[in-house]
């Protein structure tokens, strides 16, 4: 064959191959939703004294009669020392969330009979005071029973002892009055109705038990119990999942995932989980872990006809359990969130969003099997590699999750009253790994295309060549201009006739991040998804002028793509200006919205960035040197800690940077005992698997001594020690006692030291407690102990890792 041939060949090959892996996926969105129904739902009071109304239909929340949705997360008040829980709040408002939500664990607050504590860390009266000070709702979850991966669910161990709990016996149900009671004192004057931040309660959690006073009956009776203490609020809710028993139409089921299973008999990968589907029609997800399921009903499911999706336990992370210890990637919650959203939630609700440790109590106050809990949980840790960890620290999925909440914050109005619609050809099951994954949510008119291509611990393939043909009312788009790749791993919102201010955007490859007035208008900022190109198209007939970015024209329409960081403006043919700003994908991670100089700012910094108490913005990082893009400029009269120096500027973005004192800081660490032979794992408990070795065990750890400067702390915001180690369990302590403990997962131990200031004058005291080389306890893949003679337990490095700090003023 000559070469001319050869060569045609070839090409002709190519384009055949190019042709059979084109993919247009397709979906019919044309019909719009139904209109709300109101009244279906015995709620309470929605109106607050200012004029305000908390209001919710069969499908969604509104404010004043706007549709709202909102971003709750789960912070644990007894779990976090009082004093830090200010600044944690306004973390978790900068991350984007809007309600705060908290178990109220009855244990925590009257360890003895009519000996109630609601001082210090207990305090829940002013943790709520201080969400009102911040603009944070409130969401109470009073139980009685919590679960939380405490003891006896968080039943006091002096009720568990002398009745049957979870049901109307009449004696039970005495005691949980009086602690009701004690927790409306709490909240006096602080409902929604009064004007405070409490907009909710959730009544138990994960109820699905029937039988003698136990069953629906149980809910209606806690609920009565509530109301009757004052607890009037706007919105009533109980877990959904896993069989959960309820009266119909007395309160809204909300529903969760978690992305791996701790709690889980399984010592290998789980199958793909439904986690990364999207699902149509379906709320309920399979693997919650609910405890001593005697119900076969579906109540959750009964209701999905007159309640609204709503979510209140999207794992943020997941507990460490002793048998089985997953590593969570950000990619494996972040992408699980676009799949929820894409599903139909309206309420995007987190356990946990912020870490915690147990407090102290005799017995401890953890769930374990020996105690007859289903689980073995750290005696004091439960970090649960949340987005914010125990001490306070910023994990890397908090940076993808906040495009996602800023998103839901400023177009929430939008997404919340459309309906989901599921494309022609999708997968029916989770392990179909080759369909792909994606969902439409939309009006008839306008909407967003939901794509995930992630799976835990499963490959999925790329999806060359992909448009996305949307079938609405009185018209059929094909996006993009041009096929794509969505590669593995992709996951991302597109708009669909995205409403610019007045200016209609046809369809964007990016995704909408926020929306911001400069003082020159509305900003809608976006931001690039992967590799994919980044194109808005307008119709020509709406566009008069366009300024700031490159430019085509075809068929019609106008193409754009502009570069990261710089305006387009688009003047519409009706008058309207229309104002967007790309970013790349790394800048929306890196981006905070933060009130500065008495407006919001858009911050660009790889710090961990929020807002302070004082009006202004807090940057924080182990890095001395700090640098930050920021958007509008800041005035000349702004002030700060450090001494600011400014950049050169980087497309819109004003820069500055500022550089702390350097403190270096070393600590001091020798062995105190070697490893014994740690004995063989038992297993039993209701799955009988392996547990946490018995106290007596625990004499076989290796202990260091730690000495950390006393001054270690000074001209600094925190000090972390880090520990490199391989065993089963670590635990510090100071002199006999335990300051906190994990189970080895693989990852460095980041302990942060501000909060032990006081025990820093004497060596601390580490141990590791040996893992067996027979040990059946499952770790990540990626996890290599080093066994020697069977067993390990050894600490490779401590190191001292200054937090510095940064504030504008």
């Amino acid at each position: 064959m000559n070469g001319n041939l050869l060569a045609a060949s070839t090409a002709v090959l190519s384009l055949m191959c190019s042709v059979a892996s084109a993919e247009t996926v397709r979906v019919d969105a044309q019909m719009a939703p139904p209109a709300p129904r109101e009244g279906l739902l015995k709620m309470g009071t929605g109106l607050s004294p200012s004029g305000q109304v908390i209001s919710v239909n069969d499908r969604y929340l509104t404010l004043n009669g706007k549709p709202v949705l909102p971003v709750m997360g789960e912070f644990h008040y007894t779990r976090f020392p009082e004093q830090y829980w200010e600044e944690q709040l306004l973390k978790m408002k900068a991350a984007g969330v809007t309600v705060v939500a908290t178990y109220v664990i009855w244990q925590h607050h009257e360890e003895r009979p009519g000996s109630f504590d609601w001082s210090g860390n207990r305090n829940l009266r002013k943790f709520i005071q201080l969400a009102q000070k911040h603009g944070l709702y409130v969401y109470l979850r009073p139980g009685p029973w919590a679960h939380a991966e405490v003891r006896f669910g968080g039943i006091p161990d002096w009720v568990v002892d002398s009745v049957p709990t979870r049901s109307n016996d009449l004696t039970y149900l005495g005691y949980v009055d009086t602690f009701f009671a004690q927790v409306a004192e709490q909240a006096r004057g602080l409902l929604w109705k009064d004007g405070g931040p409490v907009i909710g309660i959730q009544i138990e959690n994960e109820y699905n038990r029937t039988g003698p006073l136990q069953g629906r009956e149980h809910i209606s009776r806690l609920k009565d119990m509530l109301r009757a203490h004052g607890f009037d609020v706007p919105l009533y809710t109980v877990t959904g999942w896993d069989n959960a028993v309820f009266p119909r139409g007395e309160v809204i089921p909300v529903f969760g995932t978690y992305v791996d299973e701790p709690w889980s008999a399984a010592s290998g990968i789980l199958p793909p989980k439904s986690s990364y589907m999207f699902q149509f029609g379906v709320r309920n997800e399979k693997g919650l872990g609910a405890q001593g399921r005697t119900s076969t009903q579906d109540d959750g499911a009964r209701d999905s006809d007159i309640t609204p999706f709503f979510g209140a336990e999207y794992g943020g992370g997941v507990p460490q359990m002793y048998r089985r210890r997953p590593l969570i990637s950000p990619d494996d919650i972040a992408d699980m969130v676009i799949t929820k959203l894409g599903s139909g939630v309206n309420l995007l609700g987190y356990y946990m969003f912020q870490g915690g440790q147990n407090p102290s109590g005799t017995p401890s106050r953890d769930e374990s099997v020996a105690s007859g809990g289903y689980n073995d949980v750290p005696r004091l840790g439960y970090d649960f590699q949340a987005p914010l960890g125990q001490y306070g620290q910023a994990h890397p999925v908090l940076n993808r999750l906040k495009p996602i909440h800023a998103f839901l914050q400023a177009f929430g109005d939008r997404l919340a009253p459309m309906a989901v619609y599921a494309p022609q050809v999708k997968p029916e099951t989770a392990d179909d790994l080759k369909t792909l994954r994606w969902a439409f949510r939309g009006d008839g008119q306008s909407g967003f295309v939901f794509v995930n291509n992630h799976v835990r611990q499963y490959a999925t393939p790329a999806h060359p060549d992909t448009r996305f043909e949307v079938k609405l009312s009185g018209e059929t788009l094909t996006l993009p201009s041009k096929g794509v790749t969505v590669e593995e791993g992709a996951a991302f919102i597109w708009p669909v006739h995205f409403d610019l201010s007045g200016v209609d955007l046809l369809w964007a490859t990016a995704q909408p991040v926020t929306k911001i007035d400069d003082g020159k208008g509305d900003l809608y900022v976006f931001a690039a998804t992967g590799k994919i190109e980044p194109e808005f198209v307008f119709d020509a007939k709406v566009v008069r002028a366009l300024t700031g970015a490159k430019k085509t024209g075809q068929g019609g329409r106008i193409r754009v793509t502009p570069d990261a960081g710089h305006i387009v403006t688009v003047t519409g043919t009706n008058g309207k200006i229309a104002r967007l700003l790309l970013l790349s994908e790394a800048q929306a991670q890196s981006l905070t919205t933060v009130t500065v100089q008495g407006r919001p700012h858009l911050i660009l910094s790889a710090a961990h960035v929020f807002g302070n108490a004082e009006g202004g913005a807090t940057l924080r990082q182990n890095d001395p040197r700090f640098e930050f893009a920021i958007y509008p400029y800041l005035s000349g009269n702004l002030s700060a800690n450090l001494k600011l120096k400014s950049e050169k500027f980087s497309g819109l973005f004003q820069r500055w940077s500022a550089t702390a004192p350097e403190v270096k800081l070393s600590a001091e660490w020798r062995a105190l005992r070697p490893a014994g032979k740690a004995p063989p794992l038992k297993n039993y408990g209701p799955r009988n698997t392996p547990v946490v070795p018995e106290p007596e065990s625990f004499g076989a750890s290796a202990a260091w001594t730690v000495k950390v400067p006393e001054d270690a702390l000074k001209g600094v915001s925190d000090v972390y020690l880090d520990v490199d180690y391989q065993s089963d369990v670590a635990r510090l302590f100071s002199g006999p006692q335990m300051l906190d403990d994990e189970y080895y997962i693989g990852r460095t131990w980041r302990i942060g030291l501000k909060r032990y200031a006081d025990k820093l004058a004497k060596p601390l005291t580490l141990s590791v407690m040996p893992l067996r080389e027979d040990s059946k306890v499952y770790f990540d893949a990626s996890v290599k102990p080093q066994f020697t003679n069977g067993q390990v337990a050894r600490i490779d490095a401590i190191r001292l890792i200054p937090e510095y700090e940064l504030t504008l003023k």
